[in-house]
């Protein structure tokens, strides 16, 4: 039996083909850039990688435009750092 994996953009639901070369994923992670500082969020986006759309915690983008609206989502709601 075949294993079929299926993305989809988390932002307009479009379907990920095996021709796509457009996708990114994206994380929110807490960071703190001086020892002992205040946790500041933080939101990360990189290209698509196979291995990495597999984490849990990734958000999967089919294009530029949906990791603007991502982002902008997420800067709009940031009331405090997240911890893993």
């Amino acid at each position: 039996m075949a294993w079929i994996e299926t993305y989809h953009c988390d932002v307009c639901g479009k379907r990920k083909t095996e021709e796509a070369t457009d996708w990114w994923l994206a994380w929110t992670e807490g960071s703190s850039p001086i020892a002992g500082g205040e946790c500041q969020p933080v939101l990360k986006l990189t290209p698509w990688h196979l291995f990495l759309s597999h984490d849990a915690g990734a958000k999967h983008l089919c294009g530029g435009r949906c990791a603007q609206t991502l982002m902008d989502r997420w800067m709009h709601t940031q009331t405090g750092c997240v911890t893993d």
